[in-house]
């Protein structure tokens, strides 16, 4: 980052631009940082003159970062981070005291699924620490790079050589119907599977086709696809209320079991799907993301344990 000319820069101001950057917020900046508002607006004006920037401006009832400060976020949250470990008592780090916000990026059925005994977690171990999901976009970027994510949790596809990626289970697909529909009578083969219903997808980028299609081809079929939607709990609503086919993870079953819905095996053979976590190495020497990528882990090993006492 460069300094303005007129002196050097108290650190001080990173921690804040951090805080703002994070919360895009004057008074949640102030919040976090336990200072009034009047202060905070202060620091930023300082921020503002120090970069040579605006950083935050206003958008309708919100504020928005500039592309300078998108573009240094991630800088900042390194230097910060690494200043917060270099002066945190390692492993003796007592959680309880730690003020953070992290934020996970992941298909929404992961938050709908798992997000109650994260929170759990949070409350008992790490009441300080607060979570923010995001949900996967319809475009490619680098949230992990830019700091715009902390961790990403679920089927990870990441280019970026340095980021860390960590496979943890394999998971498969599943049908999901309306309770009664014809499908979950006699045998069902990869024929009357293609033939003898509509089908909906889940695609955050509005697709028609995947990889059911690609194996069907492979046995010169093909199904009808009437549309896509972008999360997989909408879609089981619309599952819900029609005889469309729909599609769910095994690690989602219980949201499908909340609505009444059945799930049953599709009668392809299938690529199975890769669960694990990834993050920036940034977040290495940090005790409350080790605090955070530690209870994730746990979290879906006992998924695995109870899939497997469930015969699953």
């Amino acid at each position: 980052m460069r300094v303005a000319q007129s002196g050097n820069l108290d650190l001080n101001l990173l921690v804040a631009l951090d805080a703002l950057l994070e919360e895009q917020s004057v008074g949640g900046a102030a919040r976090r940082l336990h200072l009034s508002e009047p202060a905070m607006s202060r620091t930023l004006g300082r921020i503002r003159k120090a970069l040579g920037d605006p950083v935050l401006v206003r958008a309708g009832r919100q504020m928005v970062p500039t592309p300078r400060a998108l573009a240094v976020r991630a800088e900042v949250s390194a230097v910060v981070e690494r200043a917060r470990a270099l002066f945190a008592p390692g492993r003796d780090t007592d959680l309880r005291t730690v003020e953070r916000t992290f934020t996970l990026l992941g298909h929404d059925a992961i938050a709908a699924s798992h997000g109650p005994a994260l929170f759990a977690r949070a409350a008992a171990e790490a009441p300080g620490i607060r979570i923010r999901y995001l949900g996967e976009s319809h475009v490619d970027a680098p949230f992990l790079r830019e700091g715009t994510a902390d961790l990403e949790v679920g089927v990870v596809d990441q280019t970026q050589p340095e980021v860390h990626a960590e496979t943890l289970l394999e998971d498969r697909m599943v049908g999901v119907v309306r309770a009664g529909h014809p499908f979950l009578e006699g045998e069902l083969t990869a024929e009357r599977f293609a033939t003898e219903a509509d089908h909906l997808i889940v695609s955050r980028r509005g697709k028609l086709h995947g990889p059911i299609d690609a194996a069907l081809a492979e046995l010169g079929l093909e199904r009808r696809v009437v549309g896509s939607v972008g999360t997989y709990p909408s879609s089981l609503f619309v599952v819900r209320d029609t005889d469309l086919v729909g599609l769910i993870t095994t690690w989602a079953r219980p949201l499908a079991d909340s609505l009444g819905l059945v799930t049953f095996d599709i009668p392809l053979h299938l690529p199975p799907l890769r669960l694990g976590l990834a993050w920036h190495p940034r977040h290495d020497a940090d005790p409350a993301h080790a605090w955070l990528r530690r209870t994730v882990r746990e979290l879906m090993a006992d998924w695995t344990a109870g899939r497997a006492e469930g015969g699953a």
